[in-house]
This record gives C-alpha cells, sequence and structure tokens, in this order.
C-alpha cells in the first residue's frame, strides 16, 4: 500500500489484501470501460442509470423481499433463508447522498443477509438536492428507531459510500445521545465510507489517477448538493469529526485506488484511538464498491464474506454464565 495520510504503511489496525492476477486484468478492463465518464457530474437523471448499475448485482435465489415502512420511512426488507427474528441489519445506502434506492440495493443486501442469517432492511431515505442535510440523517434516526417495533432485538448497521457516512453518523448519535429503545446495537460494517465532507483527504490528489470514478470537483459539486449552507464539519456530515468513544466495533472495506481511501484510514485510526475495536480492510487494487462485482471479481466474494463473519459474530447473544 501507498503511503496515506496516517503516514504509516500499515499500521496494526489496517488489514492489506493483495491483488489477484485475474482481478487486474478485469479491472483493467472495467477502467477503459468508465475512463469517458470518469468525473463527469450529473444531475437527477442518473438516478435511473444508477439504479441500473446496482439492480445488475448478481442476485441470490435464496432471499425473498418484501416492503415495508419503519419509523414512517418505506423501504424493502431483505429475508433469507431461516433468519431470527430478534437480529436484525440495517443497511443505508450508497449514492452520494444524490441517488440510490432500496430497491436498486436489495441483491447487494442480499449478499449480506445470506452470510449473516440475519434480515436486513434498507430505507429509502431522502435524497438531495430536494432534501438536503440533515434530512437522510433523521431518516435513518427515525428507521432505526422503528426497528424497534419489529421485535428486533440485536441490530448491526452496514452501509456502503454515503451509506457508510450515515451508517457511521448514526451510530454516532445512538451511543452518544443514549438513544432509548428496547435494541442493542453491536457493530458496524461498512464499504468505502465517505467520513469527511470537507474533502481534505490526501488521497483526492494521491489517487486522482488511479481512480476510475471520481474526482475532487466532481464530488465537491455532489457534497454541495447535499449539504448546502451546513457546516461540513458537522458531526451528523462527517463522522470523522464525530464523537468517536463508546462506539460498538467498526469494520471497514475499502480499496486501494481510491480517492476515498483516506477517509477510511483516518476514521479507522482516530477510532482506535478512541478505545474502538476498529479496523480497516484494504483491497490493492481496487475501486470504489468492488463487492458489486460479485461473481465478476475474485475480491469481492471475500470481502462480503469477511464481512459477514463478523456481523454474525457480533449479532450472537452473548453466553450467559452459570
Amino acid at each position: 500500500m501507498q503511503e496515506s495520510a496516517t503516514g504509516r504503511t500499515a499500521p496494526d489496525f489496517v488489514v492489506i489484501h493483495p491483488l489477484d492476477p485475474e482481478d487486474a486484468a478485469v479491472t483493467a478492463a472495467m477502467r477503459a470501460m468508465t475512463r469517458p465518464t470518469k468525473g463527469v457530474s450529473r444531475g437527477i437523471e442518473a438516478r435511473g442509470p444508477f439504479d441500473g448499475l446496482m439492480e445488475s448485482v448478481l442476485p441470490r435465489d435464496d432471499v425473498t423481499f418484501e416492503a415495508d415502512v419503519l419509523g414512517g420511512i418505506p423501504g424493502i426488507w431483505v429475508h433469507p433463508a431461516n433468519g431470527r427474528s430478534d437480529q436484525a441489519i440495517l443497511h443505508l445506502h450508497g449514492g452520494w447522498f444524490n441517488f440510490g434506492s432500496a430497491r436498486a440495493y436489495r441483491h447487494l443486501v442480499g449478499h449480506i443477509a445470506a452470510r449473516v442469517g440475519a434480515r436486513a432492511f434498507i430505507p429509502d431515505y431522502r435524497l438531495a438536492p430536494e432534501h438536503p442535510f440533515p434530512a437522510a440523517t433523521d431518516d435513518v434516526l427515525a428507521c432505526y428507531r422503528g426497528l424497534a417495533g419489529s421485535g428486533a432485538r440485536r441490530i448491526a448497521l452496514t452501509g456502503d459510500s454515503a451509506g457508510g457516512n450515515l451508517a457511521l453518523g448514526l451510530a454516532s448519535r445512538v451511543t452518544g445521545e443514549a438513544i432509548s429503545t428496547n435494541m442493542t446495537l453491536v457493530g458496524i460494517a461498512v464499504l468505502s465510507p465517505v467520513t469527511d465532507l470537507t474533502l481534505s483527504g490526501a488521497t483526492y490528489d494521491t489517487r486522482a489517477e488511479a481512480d476510475p470514478f471520481f474526482t475532487r470537483p466532481q464530488v465537491t459539486d455532489l457534497v454541495h448538493s447535499y449539504l448546502g449552507s451546513a457546516d461540513a464539519k458537522h458531526p451528523l456530515a462527517s463522522p470523522l469529526h464525530s464523537q468517536l468513544a463508546g462506539m460498538p466495533p467498526v469494520r471497514i472495506h475499502v480499496g486501494d485506488d481510491e480517492v476515498l481511501l483516506d477517509d477510511s484510514l483516518r476514521y479507522a485510526e482516530r477510532a482506535v484511538v478512541a478505545g474502538v475495536d476498529a479496523r480497516a480492510d484494504v483491497w490493492m487494487g481496487m475501486s470504489h464498491g468492488f463487492p458489486v462485482n460479485i461473481g465478476k471479481l475474485k475480491a469481492a466474494a471475500p470481502a462480503l464474506d469477511t464481512i459477514g463473519a463478523f456481523l454474525t459474530e457480533r449479532l450472537q447473544p452473548p453466553a450467559r454464565g452459570y
């Protein structure tokens, strides 16, 4: 791994996964395909194509889907075979706060839910620019509270990209504000989370060429669409600046070829300093959101397997003493 804003090559809280030679060839072909659209700024007209891309994730045949409303927020349940009713995952979808939907993400979340053996709910939180910050953060909190009426007692949060931002912000809010429910938040697993909306990470420069999708000007536009006049350092906007002490265990998976790499590394470092059980898995040669390429990239399955094993362990009730 190259030098990052942490100033260290491989800190104790970072696990490096080497690039498989077969994946190298696949990612090279993907880069060639995405090169013409790298950094292109699009408005809400891109929502349809974005959802179409996420709909193309390899589906599983051992999960079912059910529309529901939790805490006033509509969304979709993903039910694996033999799921446990007292455990649930709340998955917050990505899309830079401007794109994405529960329906489009159901196949990706199906891979997580099936590995864990726990049902997962994907809320359709409100999107920018029609509903700027803090609408999305309010929606995911309402949805979390609504989970209490579903019979769930042990909850894990997952999210990708902007959804990772919302998951980490929600976790800080739940622990810091002592949100009163009859549930226990046991862990958070996120993919390439957006943790710093000030865009101060060094990898916006050091990974500018390597990242096949994003550029700083493009991301600046998306963040402005979401924040409006709000402070980018607000702890609910940028989890990197939130209260981290007391958080449950956190696992982060990120590609080494991402401008968002430092968003993951700096968050993990600050979490560890705050006494949180945190780890960042860095996948060499991988770009943003690589696990969606399950069945195409060899790295996708082990990344999802690792998340599944972590969540399975965390969701299990503690053993009773005798």
